[in-house]
């Protein structure tokens, strides 16, 4: 028994220093896919037809206000209205909102107040109850936790207006707020979930939209049957991109770059909203999930040690770290991130790996303080208000 265990042990060190060894590669191989997407032509039109920005809000966050206040100084030459909904006549965010509205009285701005459902997610049930009020045919959704710059609008609606295309959206980094957690969260997005996106790309293996942006045309949107049909949808932004790829229409990936607002204050908090975000992607593409793996190169080196021995491992620990450091410094230049966590990158590999690993047990998710159980087709259960 001792012996069977033993070379079990062994054959799990072995592919444990294989993986790792592959992840090395990979880290290395995102360093070029970055520098190829970022050198990407800039889409350019001759006309900027008029825009709604529809803005679904749900509860108080970090710099909402300023974050907000940026879609209303966009460098953009054609009309723009921008529709703001939450579903409780009690949401905090109302006050933010209406706050801008007696700021920028020379902006479109709107206020939607609506607490109909209309299925499970609530984010999908307030678009459906915000875009009756969309007056124009081009429509940008965006999350209320993204960071945007003046020339965002400009540049997405010109990727729109290339031929075939039916919807637009954006890869996005961190922007995050004061706290240790938040920067944790920063790390996730900058140093695991970018360089996945971009490898997925350079290859042709992922096929991505994201809430951070989704632009598309009212006429698009009535073709795929609306939002009502990504209503009870987890990954609703997926299953939009999904719908128009379907309709014959490309989802383009302009080079602009948002930001995602990490507001983590806690080691719970943050883990409960990277497990819905390692849930959502396993439950999208569970074989393209599994095999991320690769990308966990030092915590797996760690466990090969732990398995193995000193030898092999001691070695791949090292070339681990480096090709971590190595991809994080060629990130940071890329896309001008911000280094300030450059010393949490190996602690963010091992919280990345367990966070991995725990998305396989179980099914249940946590979304803006409501729970949830995933179920088959990336469908959506309502369980309630989480307790606090």
């Amino acid at each position: 028994m001792d012996a069977f265990l033993g070379a079990g042990a062994d054959w799990a060190s072995a592919l444990c220093y294989a993986a790792a060894a592959v992840g090395c590669f990979y880290a290395l191989f995102v360093g070029r896919a970055a520098r190829e997407f970022a050198r990407a032509p800039t889409a350019t039109a001759e006309s900027y037809p008029a825009v709604t920005i529809l803005k679904p809000l749900s509860g108080s966050e970090p710099n909402l206000s300023a974050n907000l206040a940026r879609f209303c100084f966009q460098d953009y030459p054609s009309p723009v209205q921008i529709v703001f909904g939450v579903d409780d006549p009690g949401d905090p965010a109302i006050g933010a909102v209406r706050e801008l509205i007696a700021a920028f009285p020379d902006r479109d701005l709107k206020l939607v107040v609506n607490s109909r459902r209309h299925g499970s997610n609530r984010k999908v049930s307030n678009l459906i109850n915000m875009v009756g009020e969309a007056e124009h045919e081009i429509l940008v959704i965006s999350d209320s936790d993204i960071v945007v710059g003046r020339d965002y609008l400009k540049n997405i609606v010109a990727s729109l207006e290339t031929p075939g295309v039916g919807l637009v959206t954006c890869l996005y980094r961190s922007a995050a707020v004061a706290g240790t957690w938040a920067r944790l969260g920063a790390a996730a997005i900058d140093y695991h979930f970018l360089p996945s996106v971009l490898v997925g790309l350079k290859l042709g293996l992922a096929a991505p939209c994201f809430g951070s942006t989704i632009a598309t045309r009212k006429e698009t949107l009535a073709i795929i049957g609306g939002f009502e049909s990504v209503v009870d949808q987890l990954a609703d932004d997926y299953a939009l991109g999904t719908l128009v790829r379907r309709a014959g229409l490309t989802v383009a990936i302009p080079t602009t770059i948002v930001s995602h607002v990490c507001a983590a204050r806690s080691a719970s908090g943050l883990f409960r909203h990277e497990i819905r975000w390692a849930r959502t992607i396993r439950s999208v593409d569970p074989l393209g999930y599994a095999g991320l793996v690769i990308t966990h190169a030092l915590p797996l080196s760690l466990l090969g040690l732990l398995l193995g021995g000193v030898a092999p491992a001691s070695i791949l620990v090292v070339a681990a770290l480096a090709c971590r450091f190595a991809l994080q410094s060629q990130l940071n230049r890329v896309f001008n991130l911000c280094d300030d966590s450059f010393w949490l990158l190996p602690l963010r590999d091992v919280l990345s790996f367990a966070v991995f690993v725990a998305s396989f047990f179980g099914s249940v998710v946590e979304w803006r303080g409501h729970r949830y159980a995933l179920q088959a087709g990336n469908r959506l259960a309502y369980y309630g208000k989480v307790e606090t």
